[in-house]
């Protein structure tokens, strides 16, 4: 009897995921995205599925080990490190982090003397996302001006996660790619990830593509950057997610940092929307309640890839996606309700707001 319940129990897995996979496709379609990883996560199950081209027109299909962007993703993998690097008493999350290194792009302005670790983390720090395209030769060096007071409002930006960075990499003499190993993949045994370009890669990397669906050129990155230059899976993702979700790695003071609000999200730039009330940064990702419960959030948006991740730690259930297209994230709300049913879930609208 018991034999014949688990072999029903695993059938009716099977045709959940296939029906799953074949709506994925229909979404992909719909919305001109050429491939897509996703792991949806339940009680410690993880169920993967990958779908479509490496690159449009050709016949590079996607396996679960094709090495996407994850953008902005890479950010959270930043805040885990520092924490970690906190819990070993490398970092205090209150001290200016410029008293720690003098960040030569900050020269010269009185309050950036306030920017604390925290202050980086919950994107509260008064800087702007980019002072320029980060890509561009004259970035590194490009001076960078606070656009908001230091702790007065949220305002996202990635220079305020390489300012961490870099103050990272000042304190422990190592680069944020050794770091990222020593505290992130080696541990939890992410084997295909990295924040510059391996030699590995080169077989299975996906092209980006744009809003019409056409390819665009793979960007090899040479040095890391935690605001877009990570290269991963959505299954080393994912491991890395349940990381978050059960504070692994961490002490359980410092993991619940992840799960907390730092601040109320209040933005500097956009008036009060019907979201707002729902939505809050911990330390390094958003906080949002959702019609079905508190939840962990964050996107990723390279302009070619795109991705996101919602996760609900109290239920051990999670979704994490990456798309090679520019037109990824629309089918967010559409591929939540697939996974976690029906319900209000927020964040992309509150995004949506935010533009």
């Amino acid at each position: 009897m018991k034999t014949c319940l688990a072999f029903l129990v695993l059938l009716l897995q099977a045709l959940t995921a296939s029906a799953q996979q074949t709506e994925l496709a229909a979404l992909l379609k719909k919305a001109n995205v050429p491939g897509m990883q996703l792991v949806y996560t339940k009680d410690g199950k993880a169920t993967a599925y990958t779908l479509g081209l490496r690159k449009a027109g050709s016949p590079q299909v996607l396996d679960a080990q094709t090495i996407f962007q994850a953008a902005s993703l890479g950010k959270v993998m930043l805040a885990y490190t520092a924490l970690r690097l906190h819990d070993k008493g490398l970092l205090d999350l209150d001290k200016p982090l410029l008293t720690y290194y003098r960040y030569p792009r900050l020269a010269q302005q009185a309050d950036a003397e306030k920017i604390t670790a925290r202050m980086v983390l919950g994107h509260t720090s008064g800087l702007p996302n980019w002072a320029q395209n980060p890509l561009e030769a004259g970035w590194k060096t490009s001076a960078l001006s606070l656009k908001y007071a230091p702790s007065d409002c949220w305002n996202y930006s990635g220079e305020g996660y390489v300012f961490l960075q870099k103050t990272l990499e000042h304190i422990t003499g190592k680069s944020f790619e050794v770091l990222a190993q020593e505290e992130v993949f080696r541990p939890l045994h992410l084997a295909h990830s990295s924040y510059v370009w391996q030699a590995s890669f080169n077989a299975n990397a996906t092209s980006g593509h744009n809003s019409t669906g056409q390819p665009t050129e793979i960007k090899r990155f040479a040095e890391p950057n935690a605001g877009f230059s990570l290269l991963t899976t959505a299954a080393d993702y994912n491991a890395f997610l349940t990381a978050v979700m059960t504070g692994k790695g961490l002490k359980p003071a410092t993991a619940r940092l992840l799960t907390t609000p730092a601040n109320a999200a209040n933005r500097c730039s956009t008036p009060a929307t019907a979201t707002d009330p729902y939505i809050d940064w911990g330390c390094g990702l958003g906080l949002v309640m959702t019609s079905r419960g508190p939840a962990l959030w964050h996107w990723g948006d390279n302009g070619d890839f795109k991705g996101f991740f919602l996760a609900f730690p109290d239920r051990r259930e999670s979704v994490v996606f990456f798309t090679n297209s520019a037109n990824g994230l629309t089918i967010t709300d559409d591929v939540l309700r697939l996974f976690f049913g029906p319900g209000d879930y927020r964040a992309m609208q509150w995004l949506a707001e935010a533009k």
